[in-house]
């Protein structure tokens, strides 16, 4: 599944956020919390699943029940897949964006035991958008999600979005908080990190993992965390952004 992806990348992954006003969140929200560890879930050696733990306090049923109602904000649909029908829109709610959509896995950035030329034919050493330090980002430690590059069907930055902005993403009754961490093909939508897939329990290997369906991206606008790789402030910043998200939109429960 991941090979979709790789052949249209190249160009994606070269382009960068243009800044955006962050949100203005409590102090509570914005702390910076210790230094993350690897993802629950992220699997073992063969890249197989293991059972993730819940990130944060709101549940996957509230997050789905506000995602319910689409109000298209991309002009046209997107593929899941080089080759499938266009299916899938960016929907536009207050605070946020979100599609639902497949899951193929991003393994480029930095090389690791996981994300490699061995176990990815379509690696790239590279990120749309880095570290704190200058490296690409760790696809194997650090969960993010792919955004299409800027086309006249959807540009990201037009809609609050940008590197490092905050996500919720859910599937199987989990929510996995992750940051924008790549850009994609400008027709395809539907990819996150092998850590990001772990963290969900779904099978994060490059070649032979992701799910063809089911999971649900939720993109906070004007959201982001600084560094970009620490996990433990997306995951703080995420549960306050996603009870706003359940509030504003009227499905609280």
């Amino acid at each position: 599944m991941a090979c979709r992806t790789r052949v249209l990348g190249a160009v994606g992954t070269a382009l960068l956020a243009a800044a955006l006003p962050a949100t203005v969140l409590p102090a509570e929200a914005v702390s910076l919390g210790p230094a993350a560890g690897p993802p629950a879930g992220a699997g073992g050696p063969g890249g197989e699943r293991r059972e993730p733990d819940q990130e944060g306090s709101v549940a996957a049923a509230d997050l789905l029940a506000a995602t319910a109602a689409c109000a298209p904000v991309s002009k046209g649909k997107y593929r899941t897949d080089e080759g499938a029908a266009e299916t899938v829109p960016v929907c536009d709610a207050t605070g946020a964006v979100f599609w639902k959509a497949d899951m193929d896995i991003d393994c480029d950035g930095q090389v690791t035991a996981h994300c490699n030329t061995t176990t990815d034919p379509w690696f790239q050493n590279q990120t749309a958008f880095s570290q704190s330090d200058g490296k690409p980002l760790n696809s194997e430690k650090l969960p993010f999600v792919v955004v299409p590059a800027p086309s006249e069907r959807w540009t990201y930055t037009a809609s609050g979005i940008r590197g490092g902005g905050v996500v919720a993403v859910v599937h199987g009754g989990r929510v996995q908080y992750a940051v924008v961490g790549d850009t994609g093909p400008v027709g395809i939508i539907g990819e996150a990190s092998y850590a990001a897939a772990g963290g969900l329990g779904i099978p994060p290997h490059p070649q032979r993992g992701g799910v063809p369906s089911g999971v649900t991206y939720i993109l906070f606008k004007n959201s982001r965390v600084s560094p970009i790789e620490n996990h433990d402030e997306a995951v703080r910043l995420g549960d306050v952004l996603a009870k706003k998200f359940v509030r504003e939109n009227g499905h609280a429960r």
